[in-house]
């Protein structure tokens, strides 16, 4: 097998990979493509309705630094109005939190829409396949199309009211660093327009497959000391064999901490009752490793299908087995209900508003992939989901729908470690929203948290930090 270390050097001019130096790779600026450059900054947002308030009261927001400076009931004076250069005009929308995707991949989106990857169509819509075509389609991987998809991802989701979102790029032998560069450039070309953290993950085997995992190993720990990486992950249940997923999980906790990382798993992707779950062995290590005393960070797992099985002395062992250890959990419908399945038709996703609500787990919802062989179905807006939660988690009360919207908003930038605007609206915190509607929309206004939820408006307002970043 060719030598990892010299196909490093020669693709990507690297300082001999250690485990303690970095790449020396330079990212030169992003090109211009940002179809809408951020706006002045706002000092106020006035005349908007504010959730979990009187839909009849209304409401102006102070913002000084890209935060909220104060919430006051709406004064009609327009002479109070005079000397605010950046006032916006709400006009009796209804002013939320902003979304957030805490799971999406950024490098495998639209290939089923992209003529470059046509020939590579569903025929059987299972897990096997899509590896595969996944695998077929990043051979071809380029950073003009890398750029491409997930720049329209990226425009897509800020225009549904993102303005955070974990997106992950695969590190491995067969793209190398050409999904993380790109995520790299697209992380700084967006960056006055929506957080990106960026999770170098490992979709492939770290410790089966012909070479033992070694050339995936020694990328990964390449791909941890780029100072833009936010995050590392993993897929411990692709690998060959119980111990061999344990090897997993402890090599990436390891590199994690060493790097002063968040961590995301993919874990427990089946539904088979005779299957034992890894969560256990997980938290085991995570304690082992003394996560907390040394400082560890975040830690996400997702998928999880498997604990969809589990009793409610399970689910109670679960939540005291996690004890004060930062251990959030991302179901991921699309994506869970389409793969998942036993052979007796039984498929299942992470019954996010129980353990909320029962169990007191820190968890949200998320899209994962948009267009490809994984999840083809859906679209880039977080609030499809949490619809979509309505009826899958039996979730319709006033109060089900707003813990559905905190799911794909404050609750979903917690469990990836990003700074929250709480549904409450709470002064010093970010200036990042979501005006719903538009004016002239008539009696058809969203007035309260439950209306979104219900039937979501098309027509929405992204504020990041106090700019406007959609129109």
């Amino acid at each position: 097998m060719e030598n990892v270390k010299e196909k490093l050097h020669v693709a990507h001019d690297l300082i001999p990979v250690d485990g303690r130096k970095r790449r020396t790779k330079s990212r030169f600026p992003p090109p211009p493509y940002s179809h809408v450059p951020p706006s002045s900054t706002l000092s106020n947002i006035t005349c908007v309705r504010l959730p979990g308030t009187d839909p009849s009261t209304l409401w102006d927001v102070a913002i000084a630094d890209g935060r909220i400076a104060s919430i006051d009931p709406h004064d009609a004076n327009p002479a109070d109005q005079q000397g605010y250069s950046d006032t916006l005009d709400g006009d009796n929308r209804l002013l939320a939190p902003s979304l957030c995707h805490a799971h999406i991949h950024l490098d495998k989106c639209f290939l089923l829409q992209d003529p470059k990857y046509g020939d590579l169509q569903i025929e059987k819509g299972d897990f096997q396949e899509a590896m595969d075509m996944t695998g077929k389609a990043k051979a071809r991987f380029e950073e003009d199309d890398l750029l491409r998809r997930g720049r329209q991802l990226i425009e897509e989701s800020i225009r549904h009211g993102v303005t955070a979102m974990r997106a992950f790029v695969e590190v491995d032998g067969s793209v190398e660093f050409k999904c993380l560069d790109a995520g790299l450039l697209l992380k700084d070309e967006f960056e006055h327009r929506c957080h990106i953290q960026i999770c170098a993950f490992a979709q492939l085997p770290l410790f089966s497959g012909p070479d033992g995992g070694e050339q995936v190993r020694r990328l990964m720990q390449a791909a941890a000391q780029e100072e833009g990486v936010d995050v590392l992950g993993s897929t411990p249940y692709v690998e060959d064999n119980a111990a061999k997923q344990n090897m997993n999980v402890r090599w990436i906790t390891s590199l994690t901490l060493a790097h002063g990382k968040h961590l995301d798993l993919h874990l427990d992707y089946f539904m088979e009752q005779d299957k034992q779950p890894l969560v256990w062995t997980v938290l085991d290590i995570l304690k082992d490793r003394n996560w907390t005393d040394r400082g560890g960070k975040q830690i996400t797992l997702g998928h999880c299908t498997r604990l969809t099985r589990f009793r409610e002395e399970e689910w109670v062992k679960l939540k005291d087995s996690i004890e004060h250890l930062p251990v959030s959990f991302v179901g991921l419908p699309t994506s869970d209900l389409f793969m998942m399945r036993t052979t007796e038709g039984y498929r299942g996703t992470l019954p996010v508003v129980d353990m909320i609500r029962r169990y007191g787990f820190n968890a949200a919802i998320a899209i994962n992939n948009v267009g490809n062989a994984f999840t083809p179905h859906g679209n880039c807006d977080p609030l499809s989901i949490a619809t979509m939660g309505v009826g899958l988690y039996q979730s319709g009360t006033k109060k089900d729908t707003e813990t559905l919207y905190e799911t794909v908003s404050s609750r979903a930038k917690a469990v990836i470690g990003h700074e929250v605007t709480s549904l409450s609206l709470k002064i010093g915190q970010p200036a990042d929203f979501v005006l719903f509607d538009r004016m002239g929309s008539g009696w058809r206004y969203r007035k309260n948290i439950a209306e979104v939820i219900y039937d979501p408006s098309v027509s929405r307002q992204t504020i990041y930090r106090g700019r406007v970043t959609a129109l």
